[in-house]
């Protein structure tokens, strides 16, 4: 089955050239030039990919990634003109997963959307295995049939590398995972972006767990990395 991506750019050259090398190694690629009909063609299609400008007109990228990660986990590379590392961060803030700065490759952006899509591939091995469990820790509850997540009985939505770093840890609870762990586990062996992207995941499930967990927390050990601790019985 043909991978289908989104190529959202308001620059008609980049669009073109992306496009067209995109289409050379196999894609099936749909376009859009803004941020709007960037929003409703991923509403209305179901697409492998998106590479997403951050600088649109009307709706900027941040908006479209953020509208987009309400309803879908569809993989989105950024494109931006500035490499500032905050740039980045807010990228991966917001669900994004990889970025690549302007003026770029067509070539390298070929690679990215490679390694990206087999980076989801071989991630997703892991939660069929782990199907049809169910993790309790006190109030937090973690039921893989449905990849559902519940805390004192309330649902709590979270996107796919929340919910992939979370089932890590309550299969292991109680153990140590440094950042080199963590992104071989659920961003693949290959991953070649910045390892604050763990930490800033790690800030985003912390948020979304709340303040109010029973006999868990995710604790930072210092020097070391992050470990899901369970009070002893």
């Amino acid at each position: 089955m043909v991978d289908k991506l989104l190529v959202v750019d308001d620059d008609p050259n980049i669009v073109r050239i992306t496009k067209l090398y995109l289409e050379k190694k196999g894609y099936k690629v749909d376009t859009a030039s803004d941020g709007m009909a960037a929003c409703a063609l991923a509403e209305k299609e179901r697409y492998n990919l998106i590479v997403l400008d951050v600088m649109l007109p009307g709706m900027d990228g941040w908006n479209v990634c953020r509208t987009i990660r309400r309803t879908s986990d569809v993989p989105i590379i950024m494109l931006t003109a500035r490499g500032e590392v905050q740039d980045r961060i807010e990228g991966l803030q917001l669900g994004a997963d990889d970025y690549m700065v302007k003026p770029f490759d067509p070539n390298e952006l070929v690679v990215r959307v490679d390694t990206v899509l087999r980076r989801m591939r071989h991630t997703a091995l892991p939660q069929k295995a782990a199907a049809d469990k169910v993790y309790s820790f006190g109030n937090l509850e973690v039921r893989t049939s449905a990849g559902t997540v519940f805390v004192g009985g309330l649902p709590v939505a979270l996107n796919r590398k929340e919910y992939e770093m979370l089932l890590i840890f309550v299969q292991h609870a109680n153990r140590i995972f440094t950042r080199e762990d963590l992104i071989a586990l659920i961003w693949g062996p290959d991953y070649e972006g910045e390892d604050r992207v763990v930490d800033v995941n790690i800030r985003r499930l912390r948020a979304k767990l709340g303040d109010a967990s029973q006999g868990w927390q995710i604790i930072t050990v210092w020097g070391l990395g992050y470990k899901f601790e369970v009070a002893s019985p």
